[in-house]
Order: structure tokens, then sequence, then C-alpha cells
């Protein structure tokens, strides 16, 4: 079903590239200036959004082993995931059950994790086994200590979590059969070649810019956009975007060489699976993945972006997978090469310019910023962080209840 529904969005592509057209929003949209400056709404969000809402935390190659963990903090929440002996990941609030200590650092490999403070011991199940010195800290029901579990969900070879123990929001529904399509990239059993962090202006600020075709042969002329055309197709899901260039040519990287495919002259079954995630795939709220070749061996960029301590700051981990590990020297360079490239053009590029649109903004002299009709992508984010930062517990569950019905009917 996946591949029926990335071939009609490919067709879609050709047909639009052939006329020459592009899917264009009712109206040019504004948006309050204050919507990126405001330090109140800016923590409603993070509470909202970020602490309410399934988040792609890893993808599932950054934790290939069972014992292999990650901690880390989002928004003031201490995460842990880990492996679990079946193969399954298992998300907790990084937190010890006797003062609150985080129990893990960092990343690697373990069976069972020991708190720093004073000794308390739990499995990677997030069962509390050892309590220091028992006999003179009294009788405890371990089972009722055991860590505080998040829901947690994998899917597609990425690892979603939830920082609410007590939410109700199912994380499938939550991804309104999006994770099917994310399917077509394979991402199952690929390798982790290298990750960083990077920092960056305000959140929206920044993502704005991955749902974002119309800059990129102006801010990215001398690096790579003057061979990519300003505009992009739409094909939304719930929250979550696609977006790609229609056209009716895609390019098909090989090791021997790069080919031009004309899309129009292919039968349905002759397009590459590679072709079909062409684009750029972004996942509400937080996560942009797009393809790209290594010296000819497919890869793919995974930018995870959360918001930083203040409204203008916000911080992105680049993952870069890759399907196969390169092996030899030229490949491995290679590889790095692509990688260091694309660090450039989001850090020196993307954000250097979104810091000093943020800064600007705060000035307070600009009422509204402006979303074109070619800008449907930015519309229908800053759509969603309202309608989502406004909805109540409750409210979550009837608004992805009903973006199903809509899945089934395309």
């Amino acid at each position: 079903m996946s591949r029926e529904q990335l071939i009609e969005m490919t067709r879609s592509l050709v047909a639009h590239g052939d006329a020459g057209t592009m899917e264009l929003a009712d109206e040019v949209v504004r948006i309050p200036a204050s919507a990126y400056t405001d330090e109140a709404l800016f923590e409603r969000e993070k509470r909202q959004i970020f602490r309410r809402l399934p988040l792609m935390v890893a993808p599932s190659c950054e934790l290939p082993e069972p014992g292999d963990y990650k901690a880390m903090d989002i928004c003031g929440v201490p995460l842990l995931l880990t492996r679990q002996k079946d193969g399954t990941v298992a998300a907790f609030l990084n937190m010890c059950t006797h003062r609150g200590n985080p129990v893990a650092a960092g990343s690697g490999n373990a069976s069972r994790f020991t708190c720093g403070y004073h000794g308390w011991t739990f499995k990677n199940d997030g069962a509390l086994i050892g309590v220091a010195s028992p006999q003179d800290f009294g009788a405890i029901d371990k089972a009722a200590h055991c860590l505080t579990r998040f829901p947690v969900y994998e899917s597609a070879g990425l690892i979603w979590a939830t920082l609410d123990p007590n939410s109700k929001l199912d994380i499938a529904d939550y991804l309104c059969g999006y994770d099917e399509l994310l399917k077509a990239f394979e991402f199952d059993g690929w390798h982790l070649f290298s990750q960083r962090t990077l920092s960056g202006p305000n959140w929206k600020t920044a993502y704005d810019g991955y749902l974002d075709f119309y800059h990129l042969p102006v801010l990215h002329a001398n690096t790579f956009g003057s061979d990519f055309y300003n505009r992009a197709n739409y094909f939304a899901f719930g929250p979550h975007q696609r977006l790609s260039t229609p056209s009716r040519y895609a390019i098909k990287v090989s090791a021997a060489d790069d080919q031009k495919m004309d899309l129009a002259a292919m039968n349905d079954d002759e397009i590459p699976q590679e072709v079909l995630v062409q684009g750029v795939w972004t996942i509400f709220p937080h996560i942009s993945i797009a393809s790209f070749y290594g010296g000819g061996l497919r890869g793919a960029m995974i930018s995870q972006l959360f918001p930083g301590d203040k409204v203008g700051e916000s911080y992105t981990t680049q993952f870069y997978v890759m399907e196969h590990k390169p092996t030899d020297e030229a490949a491995i360079k290679a590889a790095h090469d692509q990688f260091d490239f694309l660090e450039i053009v989001v850090r020196d590029e993307d954000y250097k310019t979104g810091k000093r649109q943020h800064q600007a903004l705060q000035s307070g002299l600009m009422k509204d910023v402006l979303f074109g009709r070619n800008e449907r992508g930015g519309q229908v984010f800053h759509q969603w962080v309202d309608k989502l930062t406004n909805a109540s517990d409750a409210d979550l569950i009837e608004i992805f209840a009903a973006e199903q019905p809509s899945l089934a009917a395309e």
C-alpha cells in the first residue's frame, strides 16, 4: 500500500512538472512575529507540544544491540532509552526513584544502572533490583519503585517516545499512517555513520527552513541551491508533511555515474525505491529526513530539532545514517565529506540566517511575518503548532482520531 501511495505522489509531481505548475495555498498567511519571540508562548509550546506529543527520539540503528542505551534531556525531562533482551525498546524517566538523581548519562551498553548518589541499582528494563544498605534503609516494595516508563513506539527504523507517563494518545494514531510511508526508506538494519549537534535559532524559525524550498536558490546559491528549483508540492498526513519538487525527472545516484531518469517514460514498477522517497520528509514537530549519497553509497540525514533554554535558542542533532557501512578508505572519506558539507549548509547558511532573523524580530518593530501561497508547508506547520498548543489532553485524542479516516480514504 505504501508503494502505491508513493507512486501516486510521484505521478502527481510529474504531472505538475510537465504543466509547469505547483500546488498553491488559498492565500498569503500572516503569522504574528511574536510567535517567534514571546517567552511565555515559548514555554507553553515546550509544555504542550514537546512534553505531551510523541517525539522521534532516536533512529533504531543508534541502539542496534540488546543492552544499548542512550540518556538525553528534552525540554527539562531526563529520558533514558534502552534496548531490551527481546529486541524491543523501552523509554524511562531517567531519575532514581529514591531521590531523583539520573541513573545514566551518555550512551553505551549496560544490563543495569546504578545511581551515583546512593547506589540504588536498576535493570535495563527499569526494575529496581538493589537498595544500598537495605537493613538500614528500611522495608520498601521494590516493584513499586521501578523507573517510571514513558510510552514508546518503534516503526520504520525510528523510535518515538511521549514524555508523559500518563498520556492516553496512541503514538501510532498520532503518526496518521505516516510511518507506513517512512518504511519506504528501509531504515531497518541501516548503519549510524556519524552524528553531531548544532546550535540554532528559535525552534520554529529553524523548522521553517525544513519546510521551504523557496529559499534554496537564494540562501544556498554558493553551495548547492543553484541546481534546485524553488518550488515544492506538499503531501500532508495529519501534521506530518513531505515536500518534493514537481518534476518529471529524477536523479539516480550510483557508484559508476549519476543517471537522469525520465519518470514519465517509466512504468510504475520500474521506478527505484530511492526515487520514490526523494524530497524532504518532516515528522511534526521536530524531525526532517532527506536522502543523500556519499561516494555513491545511499544515506540519509535525520535532523532532530529541540527547543533550547531560551526563546531564541534551539539545538539540532544530525544523524547521518547509511544503508551499508562504508568499508574502504575512499567510501569512508566520501561519506565524511558529504556529512561535513551538510554541516556547513545548515550551520553557516540556514541557522546563521535564522539567528539574524530572530535578533531582528526581537526589535518588536515588525508585526507579522508572511507565508506565501507557495509556502503551504510553513502555513500548515504553524496552524498545527497553534492548534496543538491550545488543545486539551482530551482534544488530542479527538484530533488524531479524526485524522485516521482521511488516511483510509486516500
